[in-house]
């Protein structure tokens, strides 16, 4: 797994550590069992940005703190410049980059997010978190599946949903997409 994810990890033990939060307290939490709860704290799986927002919403902390390990102090404005905002790599297929990571007690997380594609028989991850979500695709294509449905959107298209749903996200053509993601 790679580094990013690993530094997520030491990120979640430390919060558990700190706020003497039990295992399963925290798997309960994210609505996993606490073997896969241990498993997110190891960095050896993926850790969904799902899971981190739910985290960050019931213990308080901010969701940027959680990914990318800084502590926004701006509270008048933040300026994120263009291909300048802080990214994590999750995986092979997902890139996110903050676009408000240094504004302190947002009350949305707006973010960059690069998707590339995988083999066309590969299923789509779903995942939920509180609240909603907003999408607007700046390029390419995807497939976006929310509570069962699939629906396709191209550049220019954009989506608002209930990010509570069931939902996921493919590259299509066997080209990267980018979209602008805002969680509420």
């Amino acid at each position: 797994m790679n580094e990013e994810i690993k530094q997520i990890a030491e990120r979640l033990r430390g919060l558990r550590d700190v706020l003497e939060i039990s295992i399963e307290d925290m798997a309960n939490t994210c609505k996993i069992s606490p073997e896969e709860y241990l498993a997110l704290e190891s960095g050896t799986v993926d850790i969904s940005v799902s899971i981190l927002h739910k985290i960050s919403q019931v213990y308080g902390v901010e969701l940027t703190t959680l990914m990318f390990g800084d502590e926004p102090k701006m509270s008048a404005y933040f300026v994120t410049r263009k291909g300048k905002g802080i990214s994590v790599e999750r995986t092979r297929a997902y890139k996110y980059q903050s676009l408000a990571a240094g504004f302190s007690k947002r009350k949305a997380d707006p973010f960059m997010v690069t998707v590339h594609p995988k083999p066309e028989n590969e299923p789509v991850y779903l995942n939920t978190h509180s609240g909603q979500e907003y999408n607007y695709v700046i390029s390419g294509r995807m497939l976006i599946r929310i509570n069962e449905k699939d629906l396709i959107l191209e550049e220019g298209d954009s989506i608002y949903f209930n990010s509570e749903l069931p939902h996921g996200m493919k590259a299509l053509n066997g080209e990267e997409v980018k979209f602008l993601a805002v969680i509420l």
